[in-house]
């Protein structure tokens, strides 16, 4: 099994990629501090499968987690540190390689980066797209080098 290391170097790899293909095809050309945050997201979206685990992801996403809570219960956005309390207890139901090891989970799961700028901030989806593909793509390197496909 693949440690936390190899995971964020795959989703860096994959999206590296994929920045480059789309730059070459002329489809997509961020600059670079947009590459670096697309670079990121797809790290965070590899690290993501293992928070049913002991793991430095689940430290990373808990923490973040807990800080995000925190403020929205400072700016008394109950209904959504609730939701957010919520989705991340949902790791804790499954086992290991269990549904956070699923294609629809790296669908799904990253969907968070559009849906929290548009409830939380009332902005459009469409710039934050990138990011959810960079997500995706670095949940999907994580899927494969799991050898879940």
């Amino acid at each position: 099994m693949p440690g936390f290391k190899t995971h964020m170097a795959g989703a860096a790899a994959v999206t590296g990629g994929g920045l480059g293909a789309a730059g070459w095809l002329g489809l997509y050309q961020p600059n670079f501090e947009t590459m670096v945050c697309l670079v990121l997201f797809s790290i965070l979206g590899g690290l993501f499968p293992d928070v049913d685990t002991d793991s430095k992801g689940r430290r990373f996403f808990y923490g973040a987690a807990l800080v995000v809570d925190a403020f929205l219960i400072f700016r008394e956005q109950y209904r959504y540190a609730a939701a957010l309390g919520f989705c991340a207890l949902l790791p804790a139901i499954g086992s290991h390689r269990g549904w956070t090891h699923s294609w629809w989970a790296a669908l799904l799961i990253p969907s968070s980066v559009l849906l929290a700028p548009m409830l939380l901030l009332g902005l459009p989806w469409k710039p934050f797209l990138p990011y959810y593909l960079a997500t995706v793509l670095g949940y999907f390197s994580h899927l494969l080098l799991d050898r879940k496909f």
